[in-house]
């Protein structure tokens, strides 16, 4: 009965075979064949191109059985180490990529392992498919600390990452970031400068706590050579003090708006009051607020004292003060008030 062979291409002497020669061929099974499969190291060159390695039936030196395959040479990009034929066979192996380049370790049928160039892994051939050998482990030590680039910090501190050194570009909102290099690029106001908000902010405080404190605060002020008559359309949105500074010309009519765009209605919600000022300069014939409106519709006003003025101060700044109060949709109560300034 002739020889046959392993997977590792171990020769199994057939029965009644190789009599006074049996020696040689089991020394050789277990000095050559067994020892590269369990500890041997063998080079595979490259030469800008794949390599193809293969195993034979025979138990003399193959570098496909070895279980450290060290690869060499020029990689010249990309390449594939291919495991093929008689190589369709499980076994570990321990992959030193030494060129320049990742190398894919596959067989002839699977999509295979890509090993980086400088670095070693150990993968399986499971017969069909090259595959990591290891998935799990249930602990880790390193002597170094692990790069950014691999997923660590950079860092051997357990207490602090580096954000300065060791993260590229801006941390998203998503990782605690920001998205934004600096506090502006973020809308994020600081408080020891001036800002300007252009959206509504609201401060609610407690049931025991006030919203706001301030020591002092500064009002928009609009100061115009115009003289009051007829319609004015004060726009809430522009400024809370409004001031004509030329004499009155006629009895005129204050319509509260948020500005050319945007109702009153649309500015303010039920239960939201806003105050304005209104100054009117009178020479020595004077005149005087007349009526009310908010968005165009007429409203009666409540004048500080039960009575509306039927006149205005000559020679004089007559300030009106409106507290505009939503109670409803397109409804509103206005106190008013009317100061004479001379």
């Amino acid at each position: 009965m002739a020889s046959t062979y392993s997977a590792l291409k171990v020769e199994l002497i057939g029965t009644g075979e190789q009599t006074g020669t049996w020696g040689t061929t089991t020394n050789d099974n277990l000095s050559v064949a067994l020892g590269e499969a369990i500890t041997g190291s063998a080079d595979v060159a490259f030469s800008s191109s794949d390599v193809t390695v293969t195993l034979t039936d025979t138990n003399g030196a193959q570098t496909a059985r070895n279980l450290r395959l060290n690869l060499t040479g020029t990689s010249g990009g990309a390449r594939n180490l291919i495991l093929g034929s008689g190589c369709q066979i499980e076994k570990l192996y321990l992959i030193n990529n030494g060129l320049a380049d990742a190398v894919t370790v596959k067989n002839t049928s699977g999509t295979g392992i890509a090993v980086a160039a400088g670095k070693s892994m150990f993968v399986y051939n499971n017969g069909t498919n090259v595959v990591d050998a290891i998935t799990h482990l249930t602990s880790l030590t390193l002597g170094t600390a692990l790069p950014v680039a691999s997923g660590g910090t950079g860092s051997t501190s357990t207490t602090f990452v580096n954000l300065a050194s060791n993260v590229t570009g801006t941390l998203p909102v998503a990782n605690g970031g920001t998205g934004a290099s600096t506090l502006a690029g973020a809308n994020i106001p600081v408080t020891n400068v001036a800002n300007s908000f252009t959206a509504l902010q609201t401060f609610s405080g407690t049931s025991s706590v006030a919203s706001s404190k301030f020591t002092n605060i500064k009002e928009v002020s609009t100061v115009s050579a115009t003289a009051a008559t007829g319609t004015i359309n004060y726009d809430i949105t522009t400024q809370s003090v409004l001031y004509f500074t030329t004499n009155a010309s006629g009895n005129f009519t204050v319509n509260f708006r948020g500005s050319s765009g945007t109702s009153l209605n649309t500015l303010m919600s039920d239960s939201e009051s806003m105050s304005v000022t209104f100054l009117v300069t009178n020479g020595a014939t004077a005149y005087y607020n007349s009526a009310v409106q908010v968005d165009g519709n007429s409203v009666t006003p409540k004048w500080q004292g039960g009575t509306a003025p039927t006149s205005g101060n000559a020679s004089s700044i007559d300030s009106y003060t409106y507290v505009i109060i939503k109670t409803g949709n397109a409804a509103f109560t206005v106190l008013a008030a009317q100061t004479k300034f001379a």
